[in-house]
């Protein structure tokens, strides 16, 4: 059976740069008895490079200083340490936006293997296609939808995955509920991302979700 990761970068944006991550946090899920059950959690900040600056405005939305920072371990040891958590696949990461956490992920591939060669599924994309119409797709957006309540520490790794797993049960009962999905495959189609490395070998097709 899959387990679902739902996954969160926290970073910081030079001018002409990528994002630099600061901090990650990962909550594995498994399908049990018709719901996602947490089987594991991640979470670490990341000191980024001493050319990249902290912001005004990041010190504000994040509450992460450069101060807090200045101990925690490189990008490159911290995405090693996830890596070796992921020790029985099959594996799908979830994400908001996943296209934001899949360049990441690019971008360390070398010290997380397992991680850029395991496709995404972004919940924004599951919620276009379960919830058309909405006025805005944004993950406080859906939180409001839902009737989830806004996490204390909005915009910290940690709370957002927390959240993000809460609107990523929803948007499966509220697809399954409605016809649009009932396998991986379909979910996949409806709103996976490839990953940046191969996979070692194929995934098993899953019949069902849960």
């Amino acid at each position: 059976m899959t387990t679902y990761v739902v996954i969160d970068f926290e970073g910081l944006t030079p001018a002409g740069r990528p994002a630099e991550p600061i901090e990650v946090a990962a909550l594995a899920l498994r399908p049990r008895g018709g719901r996602l059950v947490e089987t594991g959690r991640f979470e670490a900040l990341m000191r980024p490079p001493a050319d990249v600056p902290v912001t005004a405005r990041d010190v504000q939305l994040k509450g992460i200083t450069r101060r807090i920072l200045a101990s925690a371990r490189p990008a490159a040891e911290v995405m090693v340490r996830l890596d070796a958590r992921l020790t029985a696949p099959p594996y799908r990461l979830v994400a908001h936006h996943a296209s934001t956490e899949a360049g990441i992920i690019a971008r360390q591939a070398e010290h997380c293997p397992v991680l850029a060669a395991t496709p995404l599924l972004d919940t924004l994309r599951l919620a276009k296609a379960v919830a058309p119409g909405l006025g805005s797709y944004g993950l406080d957006s859906l939180l409001g939808h839902y009737g989830i309540p806004m996490p204390a520490g909005r915009h910290r790794a940690m709370p957002d995955v927390e959240v993000t797993a809460q609107v990523l049960a929803r948007l499966l009962d509220d697809g399954c509920a409605d016809g649009r999905w009932s396998t991986l495959l379909e979910l996949d189609v409806a709103a996976g991302l490839q990953p940046t490395r191969r996979p070692a070998a194929p995934d098993a097709e899953q019949s069902a979700l849960f």
